[in-house]
């Protein structure tokens, strides 16, 4: 080799080229979009007050994302989309607990009659919504949701909610495994810290999820 093939010291040292995130999963073949269908349905996931409230389960961008979903729920209410409604509740001697409420002893505090587990004031169900109770982080798991969704005939699930790193995910998750297209409004979802709600927005719009803005739903409906 002569001194000019040889490379150069910038070059031997240089390491290997650097890719983004996204750019692995696209490589791969992850994040393709699978679109809203023809008869979509709303699960708006345990915005209560606990959840909203930075002093117990609250904090970050959950109060902004419970503004959002207002707007969203608006539209959707216009154009007669199917709503449900979660609610964290367990029974007030604590039999129902699980390893969850282990995990997370506080969630016990959340039992029926309780202000913290009340839907927030913004979010208000209206008479024909489904609310459920649930013990575990998805919205499937031991509630009536599924059979709901069923008798609906709905094709395609809009999680909303708290938190993106916690519920929200487990819902989106369980959606999609029973066949569900599903979508995520991004500023309708939240969680008590920044980086869990951005790395599980990031994740999920890569195998789970067309993750969206709000706006975009909106403009669909209207």
């Amino acid at each position: 080799m002569t001194t000019k093939d040889a490379p150069s010291l910038q070059d031997r040292f240089a390491g290997p080229p650097v890719v983004s995130d996204a750019d692995v999963y696209a490589r791969q073949g992850f994040g393709r979009s699978t679109g809203v269908g023809a008869r979509p349905a709303i699960i708006v996931v345990d915005f209560t007050n606990s959840f909203v409230d930075p002093a117990q389960f609250g904090g970050g961008n959950i109060q902004a994302a419970v503004t959002a979903t207002a707007r969203l729920l608006a539209a959707a209410r216009h154009a007669g989309w199917p709503i449900a409604y979660t609610r964290v509740v367990y029974a007030s001697d604590g039999s129902d607990a699980g390893p969850f409420a282990r995990k997370v002893p506080g969630l016990l505090t959340q039992t029926e009659d309780s202000q913290a587990t009340q839907i927030v004031l913004d979010l208000a169900p209206r008479a024909n919504d489904l609310i459920v109770r649930k013990q575990a982080p998805s919205a499937f798991f031991g509630t009536g949701v599924l059979p709901w969704l069923v008798g609906h005939r709905v094709d395609t699930v809009i999680v909303t909610g708290a938190t993106t790193s916690g519920c929200v995910r487990a819902t989106v998750v369980d959606a999609v495994s029973h066949g569900f297209a599903t979508v995520v409004p991004s500023d309708c979802v939240g969680d008590r810290a920044i980086g869990p709600h951005e790395a599980n927005l990031f994740d999920m719009a890569q195998k789970y999820a067309d993750v969206v803005d709000s706006a975009a739903l909106i403009a669909r409906i209207t």
